[in-house]
């Protein structure tokens, strides 16, 4: 059932040209996941759904809170829950994720919406992360243009990644923070608190 569901929703994406994480980058994101034993999870940026659905079917135990702001978007994101029967494990938000406060402390805070707002996303909810808790952002390597930002035409574009090459900056030079970048999907971070992990 949820083959199905999820192929019609990456071929949905495609057609409407959505963003929803890549293959290999959502696989690493499960097996991270798993591997930690996440429980709970906020979602900033639920698009369709896709990736809220992958990461609650890692584990029957998972719940996870999502925000989007775009109300067409977050209709698709509803029935495609509803399809694959979880929305019992995974709560819709709908507003902008900038003027929701939100209660609750989560295991883990994934960061998958505006580029341009990352910095103000981490500042704002990791007040919401357990002690060890994780944030993971996605969409480090933006198509490989992080490195290029010199070179783009666009620039609408060029201002968008110049926000992302300050958001990776911000977060390596953060010293509360530890944060390890993989170049994986579309380049996925992996943070945490220094203290939480220190021996």
């Amino acid at each position: 059932m949820y083959d199905d569901v999820l192929k019609e929703m990456e071929k949905y994406a495609e057609e409407n040209n959505i963003p929803i994480m890549k293959k290999r980058g959502i696989k690493f994101l499960c097996e991270f996941i798993k591997k930690n034993e996440i429980k709970t999870i906020l979602e900033i940026g639920t698009a369709i759904g896709y990736s809220a659905i992958k990461m609650a079917l890692v584990n029957k135990d998972i719940n996870i809170v999502s925000i989007e702001r775009d109300q067409k978007k977050y209709i698709e994101a509803l029935k495609n829950i509803k399809k694959c029967k979880l929305e019992k494990r995974i709560t819709l938000v709908l507003g902008d994720a900038l003027k929701i406060d939100l209660d609750g402390k989560f295991d883990m805070i994934f960061i998958d919406a505006a580029k341009a707002q990352y910095i103000n996303f981490f500042n704002m909810y990791q007040k919401n992360l357990v002690d060890d808790g994780i944030i993971v952002s996605d969409n480090m390597e933006f198509h490989g243009l992080v490195n290029e930002v010199d070179e783009i035409e666009n620039k609408n574009l060029r201002q968008l990644v110049t926000k992302l090459v300050k958001y990776r900056k911000f977060l390596e030079d953060n010293e509360e923070y530890q944060t390890k970048f993989y170049k994986v999907g579309d380049g996925i971070a992996i943070t945490y608190k220094k203290d939480a992990y220190d021996d």
